[in-house]
């Protein structure tokens, strides 16, 4: 058997929105740590954790994956707009379809469910 430890997210401003993705999860703060040529990656903890590190382009294209949330004591409209307040954009209702497409503030795109 193989763990998925870590999902790895390319971020120009890896800080920025580590922080994003702490507040969105409500976890708590992310932290960091250097590799050996002295880049700062930021780490959220979890099961798998996120990781955020730093690259010098921005978002080019539609993402290969993505994260699917399922809000937890809200409903699916309330989740969208906590999201959009902390600086997610609304990118499609798809409609007939049970999901909202959102993206973070780097461009990534995201999923909002209805509660499980």
């Amino acid at each position: 058997m193989t763990n998925v430890v870590a999902v790895a997210v390319d971020a120009v401003d890896a800080g920025s929105i580590g922080r994003f993705w702490a507040a969105a999860l409500e976890r708590p703060a992310p932290f960091t740590w250097d590799d050996p040529t002295g880049r700062t990656y930021v780490e959220l903890a979890g099961d798998p954790a996120l990781l955020f590190q730093p690259v010098p382009e921005g978002k080019a294209g539609k993402n290969r994956l993505h994260l699917d949330l399922a809000p937890v004591g809200r409903t699916q409209d309330e989740e969208v707009i906590r999201l959009v307040g902390l600086g997610a954009t609304v990118l499609d209702e798809a409609d007939g379809f049970p999901w909202v497409v959102l993206a973070d503030p780097e461009g990534n795109e995201f999923c909002v469910l209805p509660p499980r």
